[in-house]
């Protein structure tokens, strides 16, 4: 039997990344899942249900949440989607299990086992799973061309290790 894999559509604010690409999605059929998606999932990301029908996902059935085996996230979902999922499912993101006892003891109590990638070390063995210094890097990148749009003068994006040049 195929484990049942559902991707979330965000719901906290502001958020626009999405826990699965049409390409993950493709990884996961591959290897034997079904993958059903939320509508308008990606859409935050530029990514459209199409591309997610057309990399062999289907659109999350009213009751997707309940037979879920596995399901997939990058905010911890709210209480009403905890709620509604399976008895028993897994859920995988960032949780932040320590940020709220209510979240934490539903959870518990509907016997949700929970992944917060979060919470993996940052080794270099796991350092594909590694969420934090991935986005930590973006974060930094986009502070960078933040500052170079506000700068009051030109902003050359060329940087370099080395030290400036010393004049004679």
């Amino acid at each position: 039997m195929a484990v049942e894999v559902l991707v979330l559509r965000e719901a906290a604010r502001g958020e626009k990344r999405v826990a699965a690409t049409p390409e993950t999605v493709k990884k996961l059929l591959a290897a034997g899942a079904q993958v059903q998606v939320e509508a308008g999932a990606g859409l935050g990301a530029g990514i459209t249900d199409q591309a997610y029908l057309d990399a062999g996902a289907r659109l999350a059935s009213a009751d997707a949440r309940a037979n879920a085996d596995l399901v997939l996230c990058v905010q911890p979902p709210p209480a009403e989607a905890i709620a509604g999922l399976r008895q028993g499912a897994t859920l995988v993101g960032v949780l932040h299990p320590q940020a709220d006892e209510a979240r934490a003891a539903a959870l518990q109590a509907r016997g949700i086992r929970v992944f917060p990638l979060e919470k993996l070390p940052r080794t270099t063995r796991a350092q594909a799973m590694d969420v934090l210094s991935s986005q930590a890097g973006m974060a930094g990148y986009k502070a960078v061309l933040i500052a170079a749009q506000l700068a009051p003068r030109f902003f050359p994006m060329l940087t370099t290790a080395a030290p400036p040049r010393r004049r004679p």
